[in-house]
């Protein structure tokens, strides 16, 4: 049965990571034309924050409760060919997204075009990696309780999203999508839509591991010395560092130390520093350029890494 996450904001178990939907809304240009004085605009914006935060709310409720029927007889026994997919499925009322929904990008000669999606469908992702029987099923049991109690959800999240397309149309604004990701790597969003096939696993989205693990400092350790050019060790290092680096989000803060005769923090930073967009995508690339030679100083290595640990702490710059 699926392994809840216990949320460090309430005594409660969860069956999965509590996740925060973020809306990118410029809240400026729609409250001037909702209000006209600045107390006005200010009690409007409150009443959009509270509303948002309320929803979050609602949906982490509704997943605790379908996750008591994770169990049930009937909950197993209505699941089969219940669900709908990103890769083999037809959706009964597909249509297609408007430039102000959303665009994807087409195999065929690689511009963007509108995106076919069904706003009365849930759809099923799960990772390349486990979708292992026919049609790429999951054959995991976990997994598959895991599609089929949160099958159980679909009412809800078809109302909220009825609900949000009236409250955001009186601001011109398209309603948002709702989502799910479980700690096995299923993954249920509403509205339904056409994707890459089993490309997503919403465990390495910042977003998951953000909610599951809260704000924290980070320090990679990566071993460069020559022996790393066996076995493609290299390859496979550099792959784990940046995997690890995408799930970062901007309340994280980072550092990656290399080591081989010597050693240094990579991009020369002498403190963790935020996990930026930008920051991240500097980590990357210095990881990607790194190269294998020297002997292996672990000394050296562990040396450098709390003299970055003390100077963070000293200068009161940790999460």
């Amino acid at each position: 049965m699926s392994a809840p996450v216990l949320s460090a904001r309430k005594s409660r178990f969860y069956p999965t990571a509590v996740l925060l939907i973020v809306f990118a809304i410029d809240f400026s240009t729609f409250l001037c034309s909702a209000a006209d004085t600045d107390k006005e605009k200010e009690i409007a914006f409150q009443a959009i924050l509270q509303r948002m935060e309320q929803k979050v709310l609602a949906l982490r409720d509704e997943f605790e409760r379908v996750y008591q029927f994770r169990c049930d007889t009937n909950t197993l026994d209505q699941c089969g060919r219940n669900n709908y997919n990103d890769c083999y499925s037809s959706y009964p009322d597909a249509k297609c997204a408007t430039g102000d929904e959303f665009f994807e990008v087409q195999c065929e000669n690689g511009e963007t075009c509108p995106a076919s999606w069904d706003i009365k469908r849930t759809k099923v992702t799960i990772p390349d990696s486990l979708s292992l029987g026919p049609d790429g099923n999951p054959t995991d049991p976990e997994i598959i309780e895991s599609v089929c109690y949160t099958r159980l959800s679909d009412p809800f999240l078809l109302d909220n999203y009825e609900d949000d397309e009236n409250f955001w149309s009186q601001y011109g604004l398209p309603a948002s999508w709702t989502y799910f990701g479980a700690h096995n790597g299923m993954f249920r969003m509403l509205p339904a839509s056409r994707e890459e096939c089993y490309g997503f696993d919403p465990r390495r989205r910042p977003w998951f591991v953000a909610a599951s693990s809260g704000p924290k400092d980070l320090v990679l350790v990566l071993d460069t010395s020559g022996s790393m050019n066996d076995y493609g060790r290299l390859d496979l290092l550099k792959e784990a560092a940046i995997t690890v680096i995408e799930t970062l989000s901007v309340a994280d803060k980072v550092a990656i130390v290399t080591f081989s005769t010597d050693a240094s923090v990579l991009n020369g930073q002498n403190m963790l520093i935020r996990a930026t967009k930008e920051t991240k995508e500097k980590l990357i690339d210095a990881v990607n350029r790194i190269n294998a030679n020297g002997s292996t100083n672990f000394h050296a290595a562990f040396t450098e890494t709390f003299s970055l640990l003390d100077l963070t702490f000293q200068n009161e710059s940790t999460t």
